[in-house]
């Protein structure tokens, strides 16, 4: 009988840390790190690159299913995949059920059996410890203010050269 890997599970609004919460504990552990809502992101982005409307059911179900098959997934990390257009793309594919249930399987999946043999794995994202891994040890939810969650992602939409105003994301959050 083998040991189960240790997961952690990192909740939270948008822009409240958790992210760089979950890259350092993983970092510190040597755990594997999934960054959750970057698999919309990036289903969304291939969508969009295979010349796909992100609505369409069967695009989208193809992209979401098709991470099964990818062994590096250092291709979330794409900055492409941090534009606006792949965040709106996400968005479209986040409401097709079949492509919630074909990522929270992928997410499982990542949780029971992490990548590169790693004793561990953190997830952070939209209701990780309640959904995705509801059974693990370690539950975290990570908020701050609004208004420094709104710096935050004002800052970061900036230095992906996205033009937006600060009151537009404090709105937006």
């Amino acid at each position: 009988m083998t040991d189960k890997p240790v997961v952690i599970a990192i909740d939270g609004p948008a822009a409240s840390g958790k992210g760089t919460l979950a890259r350092l504990i993983a970092e510190h552990k040597g755990y594997a790190h999934l960054d959750t809502g970057r698999l919309y992101r990036y289903v969304g982005w291939r969508v969009l690159q295979s010349g796909g409307d992100p609505e369409d059911q069967t695009a989208a179900l193809a992209a979401a299913e098709g991470l099964r098959d990818i062994v590096d997934l250092s291709l979330l990390s794409d900055r492409a995949l941090s534009s606006d257009e792949a965040g709106q793309a996400a968005s479209k594919v986040a409401a097709i059920p079949a492509v919630r249930t074909a990522l929270l399987c992928f997410q499982k999946d990542f949780a029971a059996h992490p990548p590169g043999s790693a004793p561990g794995a953190v997830l952070d994202g939209r209701d990780i410890g309640t959904v995705i891994c509801p059974d693990s040890p370690l539950k975290f939810f990570v908020t701050a203010d609004t208004e420094i969650r709104a710096k935050r992602r004002f800052k970061e939409l900036q230095s992906q050269g996205i033009s937006v105003t600060y009151d537009a994301v404090l709105a937006d959050m």
